[in-house]
């Protein structure tokens, strides 16, 4: 069996951010599938390269020597495809992009920063607005993209979208939580219990949506535009949330644990894309833009057919 790419990108991620499930959540995938890729390179290469700790994990001295070639490998493949894509001729420009609070603080910033590096001619010129005024603009022609959450996109007459990343909503619970000891939990027995709304990005329209459906409410204790105030107040025992897995962390501010159930019920999940006006005519560098963006979640859950067919070209 040789190493795959997958195995290599999972182990990066999951050093650099010292926990399997931050891992798992920023690759959108499970924490069981990290540990596994892990556990499968380390012994093809015969040496441990994490040490599990009671909060995470830590390098071992074999782990940061490979952990300088993983990352030198993935930039390699990751120019490789962008040259095989794109012309040799340096793509200059501008792209103004439009994002919504959830994208500008949990998806896009990791993305843009590589984007940049790869990409030095082009200028991007990113506008943060409510979902709202973000697609008036597209139809305006004063943004050329969005990246924003296309689940509660709109104007689906004049904007075309694209999906880039289906990120799951679960419950968030403190440990000591009584819903912590069934593995699947029921909506129904949410309710129960007092619940911390978040309100940003249009959340709390959302999951009233699917309460309704339900014929259920939840028992709201607290509304809040503040995830963090969120993670504090679960991570504290003041409620209990449904939010996505893109904006989870396992820890409050508060160093307080957060834990995840997941719901027996259809919750939607929250789908993260692209969106233009359908008449728009890219110029070089927007394309550029969007293009790396769908490379850079090929193979995440959600993501357009080709562009997982591409991940697994190279990683095979």
């Amino acid at each position: 069996m040789s190493i795959s790419l997958k195995q290599i990108r999972y182990f990066v991620a999951a050093a650099e951010t010292g926990r399997i499930s931050q891992a798992a959540v920023e690759l959108n995938v499970s924490q069981s599938a990290v540990t596994a890729a892990i556990q499968q390179l380390e012994a093809m290469l015969g040496a441990r390269l994490l040490d599990r700790t009671p909060t995470g994990v830590s390098v071992t001295l074999e782990g940061s020597r490979f952990l300088l070639q993983g990352r030198q490998i993935l930039t390699q493949v990751a120019e490789a495809v962008r040259d095989a894509r794109h012309s040799t001729t340096r793509i200059a420009g501008t792209v103004r992009v439009g994002i919504t609070y959830t994208v500008s603080g949990y998806f896009l910033p990791r993305h843009h920063i590589r984007f940049r590096s790869s990409f030095p001619g082009i200028t991007v010129e990113l506008f943060e607005a409510p979902r709202s005024v973000v697609e008036q603009a597209l139809v305006d022609g004063a943004l050329d993209v969005a990246v924003l959450l296309v689940s509660n996109l709109k104007d689906i007459d004049n904007l075309a979208s694209q999906l880039l990343l289906r990120s799951a909503r679960r419950l968030w619970l403190a440990p000591s939580h009584p819903l912590t000891r069934p593995e699947r939990v029921r909506l129904a027995d949410v309710a129960a219990y007092p619940y911390v709304m978040l309100t940003v990005d249009e959340a709390k329209h959302t999951a009233l949506r699917y309460w309704s459906t339900l014929g259920l409410r939840p028992n709201a204790a607290f509304r809040t535009s503040s995830v963090e105030a969120v993670r504090s107040m679960v991570g504290g025992g003041m409620g209990v949330t449904i939010l996505s897995d893109l904006v989870y962390r396992p820890w409050s501010l508060e160093g307080q644990r957060i834990e995840l159930r997941e719901l027996a019920d259809d919750i939607p999940s929250m789908d993260v894309g692209l969106a233009w006006r359908r008449d728009a005519v890219f110029t070089p560098a927007t394309q550029a833009f969007c293009d790396f963006l769908r490379f850079a979640v090929a193979g995440d859950s959600g993501g357009r057919e080709e562009s997982r067919a591409a991940a697994q070209d190279i990683e095979n």
